[in-house]
């Protein structure tokens, strides 16, 4: 159902080799940017994920509760997502590991502008 989600950047530049890096490790490359934005995605044909100046010209903000969850085959690209993120000067916010029963397994980070996103997993 989901086609895409956009993040909020106060500098477009510094998001980009943030998440050309980041999404890098599942496969993503970029498919569409502007001098506005920057979107990503594995396939043409499955949901993508990009940032963008606010169009109402307004500084970018953190949505609180609002965060990005990205779907990974597996916990060890799991741990690898989460790691690249904090690589990159991200923030952790919730290591790697299973949550709750069913077999969910995430980790939580923040971007270099706060927005928050995990990775996860069901086994």
């Amino acid at each position: 159902m989901i086609g895409y989600v956009t993040l909020g950047t106060n500098d477009l530049e510094r998001a980009a080799k943030f998440y050309d890096a980041l999404l890098a490790e599942i496969g993503a490359t970029r498919m569409m940017e502007s001098d506005r934005f920057v979107a990503w995605a594995v396939s043409p044909k499955q949901p993508s994920l990009g940032v963008a100046k606010p169009f109402d010209g307004k500084p970018a903000t953190v949505g609180n509760g609002v965060m990005v969850a990205l779907v990974v085959g597996s916990a060890a690209k799991v741990n690898a997502l989460h790691a690249k993120a904090m690589a990159l000067g991200g923030k952790d916010e919730g290591a790697p590991g299973p949550r709750g029963e069913g077999g969910f397994y995430a980790g939580y980070f923040r971007d270099l502008d706060g927005n928050k996103l995990n990775a996860f997993c069901m086994s």
